[in-house]
């Protein structure tokens, strides 16, 4: 058992986690309260190499989602900060608007609905007609369409790295936590694959694709489980047939926004993603299969509820990632120009996607706190966009249990 010792820490607040969650986290403690002693553990070499490193690189906006909630009112603050952000530093970076089109009547009245949840959030908005499109996308077909004039692309492990400079934090790579002794009266204690222990007055969950595992050796029930979605990327071979970003019009029901069409900031296209379940944690292709993560999907009850209740969705998930031509298809309601030949296999990200018991799909950010422990438990997209307003939140929580347990001149900041 690893020992928490009265009055030995390495560090003020121990970070768990890499991604831009929790280097935003990092930078924002050390921008709020200079001189706090920060330590981020990353088991990864570098930072950024899951989520945050295998996304489509998207500044989201902020109009999908539902007013007031973590997710619009992060999102349209964040992606502000992060075109900010990658001008103060340098990170590659463009603000390119983007359509949102419907190409079947019964998307309209969905469309519409997003004009209205735009405008909630106060986000501009432009409706356009079916001749109006080929003003922004020549290629791109569609009955109606709106225009998101502020979201944009970037690249977001660039950003990675210079919140992980600019944090001041001590950030060990290569560092996998396998064991927590969290001590209410004293503190946290780590200790990592390589045997070495890190004692901290605070600990910051930001694990991702692990954080609900995390936040169980820490002794905290987090009340969901993530359930790994894999998300699989084509690279179009005539990246001149789109200008921007396109999207189709997301089913409400589900928390991703299908096939979409992306012209990043190194001017390739990325096609995708679907979503499928995917059989590790990490697993990026069929062939990753982890017994023990598999299991523990399988074991929690709100994993076959899904399925139950979706299973024609994932019935053709599965199906456009099992057949080129289904895929295609998909790509095609958009961009009828593509072909066959035009799709180029590409590296494929894994969504950490929160799961409640009754198998209902968490569609917010969800952060949750325990003695000395702060945990991110949902934090997939739009993330990277709000990372910025996500850290700070998670910095504020964290400083303020850092000064109710008496840190050396640490006072909570405010909201």
């Amino acid at each position: 058992m690893v020992q928490v010792p009265v009055g030995a820490y390495d560090c003020d607040v121990l970070v768990v986690g890499g991604g831009i969650v929790g280097l935003s986290t990092a930078y924002a403690v050390g921008r709020a309260a200079p001189g706090t002693r920060v330590t981020v553990l990353e088991k990864e070499p570098g930072p950024a190499r899951h989520q945050t490193g295998r996304n489509s690189g998207v500044i989201h906006s902020g109009i999908y989602y539902r007013p007031g909630s973590l997710k619009a009112r992060y999102a349209v603050r964040g992606a502000a900060e992060m075109v900010k952000f990658c001008a103060e530093y340098g990170v590659e970076h463009a603000v390119t608007g983007k359509l949102i089109v419907a190409t079947e009547r019964a998307e309209l009245p969905r469309l519409h609905s997003l004009v209205q949840r735009g405008r909630e959030n106060g986000i501009p908005v432009r409706e356009l007609g079916a001749a109006q499109i080929a003003e922004y996308e020549p290629e791109v077909r569609g009955l109606a369409a709106i225009h998101v004039g502020s979201t944009g692309v970037c690249d977001y492990t660039g950003v990675a790295r210079q919140l992980a400079l600019a944090s001041g934090a001590d950030i060990r790579y290569g560092a996998r936590v396998v064991q927590v002794d969290r001590r209410p009266e004293r503190g946290v204690a780590v200790r990592t694959a390589a045997g070495d222990v890190v004692r901290g007055r605070v600990l910051v969950n930001c694990a991702g694709l692990y954080c609900d595992e995390l936040a169980r050796l820490t002794g905290d029930e987090p009340g969901v489980r993530i359930v790994p979605f894999r998300g699989e990327y084509y690279e179009l071979a005539r990246p001149e047939l789109v200008r921007g970003l396109v999207y189709p019009v997301p089913d409400p029901a589900f928390p991703f926004l299908g096939v979409h069409l992306t012209r990043g900031v190194d001017g390739g296209v990325h096609i995708g993603p679907n979503a499928v379940p995917a059989l590790a944690r990490e697993g990026y292709d069929w062939t990753v299969v982890r017994p023990r993560e598999l299991a523990g999907t399988l074991a929690w009850p709100g994993s076959w509820a899904i399925a139950r209740r979706h299973w024609r969705y994932g019935t053709g998930e599965l199906h456009r990632s099992l057949s080129k031509g289904a895929f295609l298809e998909a790509v095609r309601r958009l961009l009828p120009a593509a072909r066959a030949e035009d799709l180029v296999p590409a590296p494929a990200g894994v969504r950490a996607q929160a799961v409640l018991r009754d198998g209902s799909l968490v569609d917010d950010f969800l952060i949750k706190e325990g003695p000395r422990a702060v945990h991110v438990l949902n934090a997939p997209s739009p993330a990277a966009t709000a990372s910025l307003p996500i850290g700070r939140e998670v910095a504020r929580r964290a400083l303020g249990m850092l000064a109710a347990v008496g840190g050396a001149g640490i006072s909570a900041p405010r909201p």
